[in-house]
């Protein structure tokens, strides 16, 4: 995994950080430098690194835009710091930054994050960075040299990086420093610094200790750094270009205090339906809203499971969602097995949100979304029944989780597609489906076991009956979803079968009627084709039986004194075992006739007579079976069956 590359080398006490400007409701994305930093602080502490994680607050900064869900009051206090902004009149919070988050905060608790949190109010105001504030404002010409260097930022003779919470107006965002003397900024409080705040025109003098002001938020990174001694701190992409802000940071910090910045994780972007987010302009999705959605181990494994620098692309499509859990489980279900490599083990441990949070079974997403769906069945009891190994209290918890995701996802962001209904009776567009399918639905009503298997039986049946039709899997599916649901897609077959009524299965699948003659002529191959097949698998064949089909049809009653009007095919069917145990039927067409006048008795001897001869064209002979597959074949069963003729309204 990324993380265990990231730590390689690292030895003594590592300090992590992280922070947030709270300016609005935080949308998830932000979520993914909190979770980049927590898997390195757990990664770290798995291999007996000492480290310690802290998560700082921006609450200092300036409210520079409205909030998206911002009453338009707050535009009076554009311009000052976000501590200093009173919460909404409905908010429990004391101030605008605490009311968005603590919200965000909640959700870090969800997601067993082990940071520190700190907020730069109590930072600037307990005197912690003066020592920082004076080294910077006294070395400002290197600031300014810096900015002109690195990223092309031109400032004046006299700018000096610092904002003073102004003392008339108590705005921080419109102030400019233009002098140090060791003791006092001078400053002033300009109507026009800034297009989204109005300054008051103040002039004057202060200390820029002790919460008096703060510094620009690049060179607060520098006192962070040098203050708390953090070895270890990421950054979005758009801060770690060529010149961007990282770089101008990393110089000051060198240039002003000889420190050497900290080890960087740059990120990617985390998008939602390929758009990028804000907290202040209400883009996107916010962190509290994905973690009701998301079960906190999958939002975990989400973030943590794509290494930084590469994208990570949400969508809330039901394709997507499904392949997430589904990757997620199957880590987990190595880990119940005693699969799991050293490496798997310790993603586990990186996703887990408490120590027992691998230790479950998970239930599939998509299968969820379909009990919701189905009347009458008490899921969690239907699904304890069929947990083989017992089910847990923490089975229970995972699986609450899970039924609200379900529940959430088709409240929130199901398509009608993808919701189903079973229906009571035989959708009529069950009628369009190939013969192959119908026949496979009946094939699959024959062979249902009147005992109960688990999901993955069911499954297994389901792939053996799709080989031995033949059809592909995705036409066997689609068939059973149609006539379940009338739709083209839905949840693991297996799984489902375990949660409906074997009569009602078997009812189903035996309501659907078929061609024999179609079905046929859909299935059928030719000699050669069979041979291709043979060749394709050679030398992994192991045994094989042929049996000879004749069926007939009589469509239409003949007049008087004249023979029936006869129509039929014959095939060989050939069930053949390969190495690995699986079972596969090819069907060779070899004979296709009609016509007036037909004895049928005598034709069904010529035909019999004539597959006979097809046994050897079509690479029967032992002599034929080294030369194609490498080794003969033994034919366990070789039988001749009439299939008798059915009326013209019963072609089935």
């Amino acid at each position: 995994m990324w993380y265990e590359k990231f730590i390689e080398g690292l030895a003594g006490q590592q300090i992590i950080n992280d922070s947030k400007t709270p300016s609005g409701r935080v949308h998830v994305g932000s979520l993914r430098g909190v979770l980049i930093h927590d898997a390195i602080y757990r990664a770290l502490k798995q291999h007996g690194i000492e480290a310690t994680y802290t998560y700082g607050v921006d609450d200092y900064d300036p409210l520079d835009d409205l909030p998206a869900d911002g009453d338009p009051n707050l535009q009076q206090y554009m311009g000052h710091p976000l501590c200093n902004i009173p919460a909404p009149k409905d908010s429990s919070a004391a101030d605008l930054a605490e009311h968005y988050i603590s919200e965000f905060f909640d959700v870090f608790s969800e997601l067993g994050v082990g940071a520190t949190v700190y907020r730069m109010r109590d930072v600037y105001r307990s005197g912690r960075f003066n020592e920082a504030i004076d080294g910077i404002l006294k070395k400002s010409d290197i600031v300014r040299k810096v900015y002109a260097e690195v990223s092309n930022a031109a400032r004046p003779a006299d700018w000096h990086p610092f904002q003073v919470v102004c003392e008339n107006c108590g705005k921080i965002g419109t102030t400019e420093v233009t002098a140090y003397d060791g003791a006092e900024v001078t400053y002033a409080c300009k109507p026009d610094l800034v297009r989204w705040a109005r300054g008051c025109g103040y002039e004057g003098k202060i200390s820029p200790f002790d919460g008096n002001g703060k510094l620009p938020w690049k060179l607060e990174w520098v006192a962070k750094w040098h203050t708390f001694g953090i070895t270890i701190e990421g950054a979005g992409k758009d801060h770690c270009t060529k010149g961007g802000s990282r770089d101008v940071a990393a110089r000051c910090l060198q240039e002003i205090f000889g420190d050497s910045p900290p080890l960087n994780a740059p990120y990617e972007f985390f998008l939602v339906s390929g758009a990028k987010m804000s907290s202040s302009k209400g883009i996107g999705t916010a962190a509290r809203e994905m973690a009701n959605f998301l079960p906190p181990e999958i939002l975990r494994f989400l973030m943590i499971r794509t290494p930084p620098k590469r994208t990570v692309n949400f969508s809330t499509d039901l394709e997507y969602i499904v392949k997430l859990f589904n990757e997620h489980d199957r880590l987990v279900e190595k880990a119940i097995t005693g699969q799991a490599s050293e490496l798997e083990q310790k993603q586990l441990r990186t996703i887990e949100v408490s120590p027992e949070s691998t230790a479950y079974h998970p239930v599939g997403f998509q299968l969820l979304t379909a009990l919701l769906q189905l009347p009458h069945i008490e899921i969690e009891s239907e699904i304890a029944k069929r947990t083989q190994d017992g089910f847990s209290n923490w089975d229970r918890v995972v699986l609450a989780r899970r039924l609200q995701a379900a529940k959430y996802w088709l409240d929130n962001y199901a398509s009608d597609e993808d919701r189903f209904m079973l229906q009571e009776t035989l959708p009529p567009s069950a009628g369009a489906l190939s013969d192959t399918q119908k026949a496979f639905l009946n094939k699959l009503g024959e062979v249902l076991p009147e005992t109960e298997l688990s999901g993955e039986e069911y499954q297994k049946l389901i792939f053996n009956t799709a080989r031995l039709t033949p059809i592909d899997q995705k036409s066997a599916f689609l068939a059973i979803y149609k006539v379940l649901f009338d739709k083209e897609r839905g949840p693991k077959g297996g799984a489902l079968f375990c949660y409906l009524d074997k009569s009602f299965l078997l009812r189903r699948f035996s309501e659907v009627t078929y061609s024999r003659d179609a079905f046929w002529s859909e299935t059928g191959v030719t000699g050669d084709a069979f041979d291709d097949w043979l060749a394709k698998h050679k030398g992994d064949v192991s045994e094989a039986k042929a049996t000879k089909l004749i069926n007939t049809v009589i469509p239409d009653a003949s007049s008087p004194g004249h023979g029936a009007y006869v129509k039929g095919k014959g095939v060989i069917e050939f069930e053949v075992t390969l190495a690995d145990a699986k079972k596969h039927l090819v069907r060779v067409l070899f004979s296709d006739f009609e016509g007036e006048d037909i004895d049928l008795n005598s034709e069904t001897e010529y035909l019999e007579a004539y597959g006979n001869d097809l046994i050897s064209e079509i690479g029967l002979r032992e002599s034929i079976m080294i030369t194609n597959i490498g080794k003969p074949i033994r034919f366990t069963e070789i039988g001749i069956r009439r299939i008798p003729p059915c009326s013209p309204d019963h072609d089935a």
